[in-house]
């Protein structure tokens, strides 16, 4: 899965250009994005021509009686994201690129040290390029309320199998589209189901960079630079 990510060591100037994000777009740097944060987008328009946007991570579907469903859709999985109920219209109609430079992931304690805990990395490009996940997003309003009252606009992001570089930390990760290109097929309203299956594939390792970093991530609430921060170091041994 992806819980949390971060876009921390952008210049907001170079995302609006990279992106072609709106200047009344306000980018600001975050080290821990979590569920129902508000982040940066690029959707599109009824057109096709894409659009800057802010949406609250979660999908909230149309149909949804209550949007605090959108705390459990913060990811969709690739293999069955075309078929899934509150998915499947996203997939067909409302891509998205949600804007990233990195993202979070644990990997589970050693067995067989009892002291051991889940050890965060930030994940990256090798590069330390931003990037986009490919998501979906969707619209949402009360049952019965005005027309012309403002949606709630929501995402998921998509995940796939994670490549060899980090299918040690964990066996999933986001979908990293690897390309400009990529990014312009997938926003697309004219793309094929086959083709946007296709680009629903991990980044190659050899464009993956992982390291370890400290605790204090683990906090869904702290967004700050110490997220980024390396591990602690360890004592050593005693000698005696």
């Amino acid at each position: 899965m992806c819980g949390r990510y971060t876009l921390a060591a952008t210049n907001p100037a170079l995302l609006w250009e990279r992106f072609a994000v709106a200047s009344d777009i306000e980018i600001r740097r975050r080290f821990n994005v979590a569920p129902t944060d508000d982040v940066v987008a690029v959707t599109t328009d009824r057109e096709g021509t894409p659009r800057s946007s802010v949406l609250r991570w979660g999908l909230v579907p149309f149909w949804a009686k209550d949007p605090k469903i959108g705390a459990r859709m913060i990811n969709a999985r690739a293999e069955s994201v075309a078929d899934k109920p509150a998915f499947r219209d996203g997939f067909a109609q409302r891509r998205c690129l949600i804007l990233a430079d990195g993202f979070y992931e644990w990997r589970p304690p050693d067995p067989s040290d009892a002291g051991s805990r889940k050890q965060p990395f930030h994940i990256t490009r090798a590069d330390g390029e931003p990037f986009a996940f490919a998501g979906l997003w969707a619209t949402w309003r009360p049952a019965g309320a005005d027309p012309e009252l403002e949606p709630l606009r929501s995402c998921t992001i998509i995940t796939t199998t994670a490549n060899p570089r980090i299918a040690d930390i964990h066996d999933r990760m986001p979908v990293i589209l690897p390309s400009r290109e990529a990014e312009r097929t997938w926003l697309d309203h004219g793309t094929p189901a086959p083709v946007l299956h296709e680009l629903l594939a991990p980044l190659p390792a050899p464009q993956t960079a992982a390291r370890p970093v400290g605790f204090a991530v683990n906090d869904a609430r702290h967004d700050a630079p110490d997220c980024l921060d390396p591990p602690p170091q360890q004592p050593a041994d005693s000698l005696f």
